[in-house]
Formats: C-alpha cells, structure tokens, sequence
C-alpha cells in the first residue's frame, strides 16, 4: 500500500522514489512505474530507475533506456549503458550505439584526467604581432589626414 502512495505522490512531483522503494517495485515487477521514474525523475532517481530496469533485464525496457541514453547528467547515461550491457541488447544497431557511447565515455574521463594532471602548470604565452593590425593602423592614420 505504501509502494502505491509513494507513487502517486510522485506523479505529482511531490516526492522522490529510495533506493528502498526501487527494491519494492522490483520485487512486485512494477517496470511501467520504473520506467516512468526513468523518464521523469531526478538525477539520482533516473539513476536508480537505471540501474533497477538493468537489474530486472526485461527487453521490453530497451526503448525507454535508449530515450535516456544521451541523458544530461553524465552519471545517468553511464547507468543506462551498463543497464543496456546487462540487459544484452542483440541488435547491430544497439550494440554499435553503446560501443560508441562508452567510447566517448572513456575518452571525458581521459580528457578530465589530462585537465586535472595539468591543472598546476603555467605556460609562457607570446604575443607576437599581427600583420592585419598594422595595416589597421596604417588606415587609421590615412585617415586622419584630409582629402585633397
């Protein structure tokens, strides 16, 4: 009965699933609300919803994982990855999907991990000047000049 109210309060936006509840509604196999907190949860419940749908490995819940794999939240589109691996999407053009996605994956972490290793670095910066300013310049005093 609890599992039902938790629900419908948030429908209404009023409150945010548990870890707890997720274990509930996979247990009494409620993958349609599952997949609606998946939709329109926060970011740590679509986490959940994620990682629940990849615990269950229904393959009806392939579409609704696939909506959310380009997810803003980064730690969500990774749950979705691994939920769509568990699952074991056959198809050619999932599996060509979540190759690429755990690329890109791969290559932010590699991309932060070079950021964070140069953060303490100084460079030496020259400046060295632009021809296009010196003709700007050249213009702007041709211009100061009257026309006779």
């Amino acid at each position: 009965m609890l599992n039902h109210i938790t629900f419908f309060l948030f429908r209404f936006n009023l409150v945010q699933p548990s870890a707890k509840t997720f274990d509930t509604w996979k247990l009494c196999g409620y993958v349609n609300r599952i997949e609606f907190a998946l939709e329109n949860g926060n970011y740590k419940t679509r986490k959940l919803a994620a990682d629940t749908l990849g615990e269950l490995g229904y393959e009806s819940s392939i579409p609704a994982l696939f909506k959310k794999i380009n997810d803003n939240v980064q730690n969500v589109s990774i749950a979705v990855l691994n939920a769509l691996e568990k699952i074991g999407c056959q198809d050619e053009l999932g599996t060509t999907i979540i190759k690429k996605r755990f690329d890109w994956v791969k290559l932010q972490r590699e991309k932060q991990a070079k950021r964070e290793a140069n953060k303490g670095k100084k460079y030496k910066i020259y400046r060295w000047e632009r021809a296009s300013k010196k003709s700007f310049d050249r213009v702007k005093e041709q211009l100061k000049k009257p026309i006779r």
